[in-house]
């Protein structure tokens, strides 16, 4: 018996390194899981390679109209959700006013606007059934700030605020929200950071220096504690922000 059988878990951003490996953990503890992604072939893979229980959904999160369709089908295909994971997210790693304004829209609808979207579209389900679990995947930027992401930053932080009202809003629901904020983790996101630097390599080198632990997170390292809070043992968890960095942050 795993913990998710007979529960419907949608993952936001599900065909890149966090997201997939939060896919597979969910569906190896027994979840059907709806692996949602802009890029469908992505998301395709990630759900081919699970196989039985694991949905593929083209899903732009900041299109409200594509999240609509998305959530429908996930519910009409695998069942009412009860988890969601909003792991969606992008970011461009420049100082602030070397930003322009297109470059802080498009941040702004990716790591904020798309949840409100996925919140919006998901949640009265969960008050309709009186259960829910849902994780926001921020960042440790949104808790101590980060040189070359102020937007990005701002919008992390705004999830977490927003993770918290809704928490005290829904808690008599029966509905948990809780917030996972990775630090340097080994993805795809973070190599188009580094690669972008004048020295990749002294870049790295220097995020794994700024870890107590020593290395780089991987996408695994951040995948139990996402699902962990979205099980029964978290049960009588809310409103609550958890580092997974390594000891990069120590927030209390």
């Amino acid at each position: 018996m795993g913990r998710f059988d007979g529960r419907t878990v949608v993952v936001t951003g599900g065909g890149g390194g966090i997201g997939g490996a939060v896919c597979r953990r969910f569906a190896a503890e027994g979840a059907a899981v709806a692996v949602f992604d802009r890029d469908e072939a992505a998301a395709a893979t990630v759900a081919d390679a699970i196989g039985e229980g694991a949905l593929a959904v083209a899903c732009d999160i900041t299109v409200r109209a594509s999240v609509d369709d998305a959530v429908q089908r996930a519910t009409r295909e695998l069942g009412p959700i009860d988890a969601l994971v909003n792991n969606a997210g992008w970011d461009v790693f420049r100082p602030f006013l070397e930003t322009t304004p297109d470059d802080w829209a498009r941040l702004i609808d990716i790591n904020l606007v798309g949840a409100l979207h996925m919140h919006h579209a998901v949640l009265p389900g969960m008050v309709e059934r009186g259960r829910g679990r849902v994780v926001n995947v921020a960042s440790d930027a949104a808790r101590v700030g980060s040189s070359g992401e102020a937007v990005y930053a701002a919008c992390k932080g705004g999830l977490v605020a927003l993770s918290k009202t809704l928490a005290r809003e829904h808690a008599r629901h029966g509905i948990t929200l809780n917030v996972v904020c990775p630090g340097p983790t080994d993805t795809a996101l973070l190599t188009t950071v580094t690669d972008a630097a004048a020295s990749p390599d002294k870049l790295r080198e220097a995020f794994r220096r700024a870890i107590p632990m020593g290395r780089l997170g991987q996408p695994d390292d951040l995948a139990g504690a996402i699902v962990f809070l979205a099980s029964d043992d978290a049960a009588f968890v809310t409103g609550q922000v958890l580092s997974v960095s390594g000891g990069l942050t120590m927030a209390g």
